[in-house]
């Protein structure tokens, strides 16, 4: 009677995995492949993970395309969507998803993939979950943009292109991660980006929080002049745009009609400041606030940490304060 030799080729898939993991040979199964957007460090140790999709055959009538991506169903009812925390765990990753070659990637490229991927109305909870170091974090990785000839040309923002003249203007939530600041309650702020009569761009800036009463109509207008600059000037660190705010006495006529009167800025704001942008995807931008002193001799200092920008998105289109709180 002959003999049939088994080899490991010809073993059933769950044998074959069980003589792999022997040291007998056979086929190594294939790698599950690893989810970049692993539960972030906040998350960790919060259970069940339960993730839900809510099917458009169901979905209510008005109800945004964006409630269809997964989200995980945190404690109180609250919603942590995975598109959201994959930007999170990219800024800060768990060890094991750290890639041992970092040239086998390029970060800026991913991060604004990753945010490209959150739908414009939902963006603005960036500035709820990116917070602190993880700011810091984001301007390190938009500074390697600048080594992709193509991706160092796109923008995060229509009006920055200055090759666009639409009369339209664009609202930013923006957020301080911290540091130094003169007023804790300038943390947090919007903006507003404007094309000028004149044909160059500006801004202004709008106070937020909890200011203390008075003080309002004295941190107010604070315009500011847009201009393209390759790099920050007490860094020499690369980045697209400034927003210089002289003394904040620009034309009248260059303003929107319904604009406040342009005022001279109070200090710190008179000091020479000037804010560094990188885009760091789209309709997000992350800065740095130098005052860099009026006096030759002044040595430049930094007014605050690294600022996060998230363009405000509305189906109505009108802006409103509070925007940048977690839903």
């Amino acid at each position: 009677m002959g003999h049939t030799v088994l080899s490991p080729a010809t073993l059933p898939p769950r044998i074959q995995l069980q003589a792999f993991k022997l040291g007998l040979g056979g086929r190594e199964p294939p790698a599950r492949p690893l989810r970049l957007a692993a539960r972030p460090r906040f998350l960790r140790g919060w259970q069940p993970l339960r993730l839900k999709a809510v099917p458009r055959a169901v979905r209510e009538e008005g109800l945004s395309p964006w409630d269809d991506k997964p989200y995980e169903l945190l404690p109180g009812g609250r919603r942590s969507y995975l598109d959201e925390q994959d930007v999170v765990s990219f800024l800060n990753p768990p060890k094991e998803f750290i890639p041992i070659d970092p040239a086998s990637y390029h970060p800026a490229a991913y991060l604004w993939k990753k945010i490209g991927d959150i739908p414009e109305e939902r963006r603005h909870r960036l500035l709820s979950i990116v917070k602190g170091r993880l700011v810091s974090r984001c301007w390190e990785l938009a500074g390697t943009r600048y080594q992709d000839a193509k991706l160092a040309k796109q923008n995060a923002s229509a009006l920055l292109t200055f090759e666009n003249n639409s009369t339209a203007l664009e609202f930013w939530n923006c957020r301080t991660s911290g540091g130094p600041l003169p007023v804790e309650w300038l943390n947090d702020f919007g903006k507003v980006i404007f094309h000028g009569k004149d044909g160059d761009t500006y801004g202004r800036i709008i106070i937020g929080g909890s200011i203390p009463f008075g003080l309002g109509k004295y941190y107010s207008p604070l315009y500011f002049k847009v201009t393209p600059l390759m790099e920050v000037m007490s860094t020499e660190q690369p980045c697209d745009v400034a927003y210089e705010f002289g003394n904040g006495l620009l034309d009248p006529w260059k303003i929107p009609a319904g604009f406040p009167k342009p005022a001279e800025h109070p200090w710190p704001f008179n000091d020479h400041l000037v804010i560094y942008v990188r885009h760091a995807g789209p309709g997000v931008m992350v800065g740095q606030a130098w005052q860099e002193g009026k006096e030759l001799e002044q040595v430049p200092k930094k007014l605050c940490g690294e600022i996060l920008m998230v363009k405000y998105f509305a189906a109505g289109g009108q802006w409103k304060e509070g925007c940048a709180e977690s839903d």
